[in-house]
């Protein structure tokens, strides 16, 4: 039977709480990969083991597994007894069916179990001995080809080769829940990927102009949700028809402070979502200073409209910044596809960088928002 070790670092620090993290992780790991392609999922000795069957698909399992957030790293591996003898046979046979021929190997041991016969550096010697005569490879502790790594346990020892990087954080939904406003462009996404390596589980929510604009950005966040969601597979994607809004706004609200106003009906309705789905805070994507809505005090008059949290992963970061980390989770060229975001329609030629909190608040009494929220949350559509 095949094997994955699952490998942590943050939760390790976790003390007498690290059990209740250890569970958020063998959950999550086991919404994240096909039901088919495993039999149980434990956790002994500070890892945990998944137990592979005969339909394992390793290349699918590689790819889901990436998507769990705290994994430091994770291994395909084979298992033996603890029984030196047996570890040295299932050893022999493991390299036997490795893709390449290596020039040169190492072999490292860990003991989980100390009470093992031998000690680490033995183990390795004594493996490495029996693989030098069976193949002819050379030892190189220092420029080697392939790393041979031996996990002794006490329920078994475990043999690998490649350790597979994880994005480490913490299990999503350790803590707690949230509610990312999700626009089409690069921040939001990778605003929501941040918070949810912190261990925040997400719903989304994205505010689109359809009919008035073409619904370019509602085919984008569903895109964007198809890979978000990969992360947090319990999340949902939340549509918001905003026109209707942003016609009254435009009407009523003086030109330079339609964005503001804006802003604050989707954090109210945001709010409204989350409250319904049990989440504790509203995530966004914005960054200090990148564009006239994101001033310091636009965000403070902004945020008044609600009394959640409004957390803002990326506020200290700059766009190269972003552009990175949306590359690296694949959102980045879905993001900078074309579309007509609601967010520029009747968009104001010169906004309003220093919002006023009263003029803002005398402001918003001329507006039904009330009833203008309660008929855009009756007629979204919902995803999972």
């Amino acid at each position: 039977m095949d094997y994955i070790i699952c490998h942590y670092s943050e939760i390790g620090l976790k003390g007498s709480n690290r059990g209740f993290f250890e569970k958020k992780l063998v959950s999550n790991i086991k919404k994240a990969i096909p039901e088919n392609s495993f039999s149980k999922v434990k956790r002994p000795s500070g890892r945990i083991v998944v137990s592979l069957t005969d339909e394992a698909d390793k290349k699918i399992l590689k790819k889901k597994m990436k998507k769990v957030f705290g994994l430091a790293y994770f291994c395909f591996a084979k298992k033996a007894k603890s029984d030196l003898k047996d570890i040295e046979r299932e050893t022999l046979k493991f390299l036997d069916e490795i893709s390449f021929e290596p020039n040169s190997f190492r072999v490292t041991t860990t003991r989980a179990d100390k009470s093992f016969k031998y000690t680490s550096p033995e183990i390795s010697r004594k493996i490495g001995a029996a693989i030098n005569k069976r193949f002819n490879w050379k030892v190189d502790l220092e420029d080697y080809d392939l790393n041979l790594f031996l996990e002794i346990t006490k329920k078994g020892a475990f043999i690998y080769s490649e350790k597979i990087r994880g994005d480490g954080g913490l299990p999503v939904s350790s803590s707690g829940k949230g509610a990312l406003l999700l626009s089409g462009g690069i921040d939001s996404p990778v605003a929501g990927l941040k918070m949810m390596k912190r261990g925040l589980a997400l719903d989304f929510v994205h505010f689109h102009a359809y009919p008035l604009v073409s619904n370019d950005s509602i085919k984008k966040a569903e895109d964007l949700f198809d890979i978000l969601k990969g992360y947090c597979p319990e999340g949902k994607l939340f549509l918001i028809a905003f026109a209707e809004i942003q016609k009254k706004i435009r009407t009523t609200i003086p030109e330079k402070y339609r964005i503001i106003f804006y802003r604050r009906a989707m954090l109210k309705i945001a709010e409204e979502i989350a409250d319904s789905r049990n989440a504790d805070t509203l995530v966004t994507g914005e960054s200090l200073g990148q564009v006239s809505s994101q001033t310091l005090p636009n965000m403070r008059v902004t945020e008044e409209a609600v009394d959640l949290p409004v957390l803002r992963p990326l506020v200290g970061e700059n766009k190269e910044e972003i552009i990175v980390s949306a590359k690296k989770y694949e959102t980045y060229e879905i993001s900078i596809l074309p579309d007509q975001d609601c967010c520029t329609l009747f968009n104001p030629r010169r906004p309003e960088t220093k919002a006023d909190l009263k003029k803002v608040l005398k402001l918003e009494k001329e507006l039904p928002l009330g009833e203008l929220i309660e008929s855009a949350i009756e007629n979204m559509r919902v995803l999972t």
